[in-house]
Order: structure tokens, then C-alpha cells, then sequence
């Protein structure tokens, strides 16, 4: 059984949630701010979080911030659509993914189980070959270390699993809809921006000059692509 926990300062959002949820027999934790979010993820096994950017005491931004040295754990921001540059700075600092209130059900539990899936396969490191090595960037598949011409780089989950994924497949240029099907496991649903936020912040991690890429380069009308020498 997964444990599933909901953090979100509106308690009427937390039962709904629980409401979606519940028939596919998660079992619930619930919070109401940040800093209650964090003392049940330090008590308890959690395998995901569904969590609100705008609440009291400790928002969802510096809960994610928090959270993030302690576990690895896939988060999904709850964000309301004015919250655009919320769900960017929440994307840069760990989170996986998000989803606008109010919620589709039906894709709620839909990104629900697509990230339970990827971090309990993808997350446990199982992985057919050692390593990758494309011009000056490795990627172990077994520690999940990358070096950027011998130096260790510090990636997000998601950043390491987008850069996994091209680097399995150099040279070959994948629309953000491509991507999104191949690292989240599931289609993507008119949410590509997600993808080029982490391809951004990717680029800026692995380019020296992330204007003129060396490295992760996108071609017009087909999507990105990693190449190098």
C-alpha cells in the first residue's frame, strides 16, 4: 500500500483530495501547512506529495526547499493558475511535478500513479548499463552521480531522469511531449511547459554558456536533443 500525503491549508481541499483518491486504497496522511508536512515526512514512510504553494506558517515553496534535504520523496505542487512564477521556482527547487486547481479527478489520480510508478521503478536505480559518457558530461546509472568535465553536478530527480533518457538516445531529438511520455510515464496533459522548465534549468547546470549550447540543444519544430563530442 502506498502512503499518500495531502498538504494543503483549505481543509475542504485535503477531503476532496482524500475523496479522489481513496478508491485506489492509499493510505492517507494529511497537514495543513509546511512545517506539519515536514515533522510526518521525518515520522513516517512517504511515497508521494501532493502539496499547496500558498499556505501559512510555511508555504509549499520553502517546505519544498526543507523537504528536499531530508528525502527524495516525489512531490506534486497544487498551484491556482495566477501562480505561474510559483510553479517555476517550485519545479527549480525540487518539485516533480504540479496540477492547477480546480482538479481533473481523473488526471489527478493519473499523475498520482505516474510518479508512484517512475519512483518506485526508475527511483530504485535499476538500470541495464553502468554508465553514460557523451563529450564531457558522465552519468553513473548505478550511484546516479553525474560529472560535468570531471566535476560533480547536483541534479533535481527529474533533471537526472530527463538527462538519462537523452543521453540513452544521443544525437535523436524528442518533443517535450516525447519526453514527458518517456520520463513521467504517462501523456502528458497540455502540461509540455513543465518539460521545458527542467530542460531549462538542465541546460544551465550542464552549459557553460547555456545561450549557445554545447550540449543540450533544441531544433526547431521537432523538440531537444544532447549531442556532443
Amino acid at each position: 500500500m502506498y502512503h499518500i500525503l495531502l498538504c494543503d491549508d483549505e481543509k475542504d481541499i485535503v477531503t476532496a483530495l482524500e475523496i479522489y483518491l481513496r478508491s485506489e486504497d492509499y493510505k492517507i496522511f494529511k497537514a495543513y501547512d509546511g512545517a506539519e508536512a515536514l515533522e510526518i515526512i521525518k515520522k513516517e514512510e512517504i511515497h508521494l506529495v501532493l502539496m499547496d504553494i500558498m499556505m501559512p506558517k510555511m508555504d509549499g515553496i520553502q517546505a519544498m526547499v526543507k523537504l528536499r534535504e531530508i528525502s527524495n520523496v516525489p512531490v506534486i505542487l497544487l498551484t491556482a493558475k495566477s501562480e505561474d512564477m510559483d510553479k517555476v521556482l517550485g519545479l527549480t527547487v525540487g518539485a516533480d511535478d504540479y496540477i492547477t486547481k480546480p482538479f481533473n479527478p481523473v488526471e489527478l489520480q493519473a499523475r498520482v500513479k505516474s510518479q508512484l510508478r517512475r519512483y518506485m521503478q526508475l527511483g530504485s536505480g535499476k538500470q541495464q548499463k553502468e554508465g553514460y559518457v557523451l563529450g564531457g558530461i558522465e552519468l553513473n546509472a548505478q550511484t546516479g552521480e553525474v560529472k560535468l568535465d570531471g566535476e560533480p553536478i547536483s541534479l533535481t530527480r527529474i533533471e537526472y531522469h530527463v538527462l538519462l533518457f537523452l543521453m540513452q538516445h544521443p544525437g535523436q531529438s524528442f518533443s517535450p511531449k516525447e519526453i514527458y511520455e518517456n520520463v513521467w510515464k504517462d501523456r502528458p496533459y497540455g502540461e509540455e511547459n513543465t518539460v521545458a522548465v527542467h530542460i531549462r534549468h538542465l541546460r544551465e547546470k550542464l552549459e557553460y554558456d547555456p545561450a549557445n549550447p554545447r550540449y543540450l540543444k533544441a531544433e526547431w519544430g521537432r523538440g531537444y536533443k544532447l549531442e556532443g563530442k
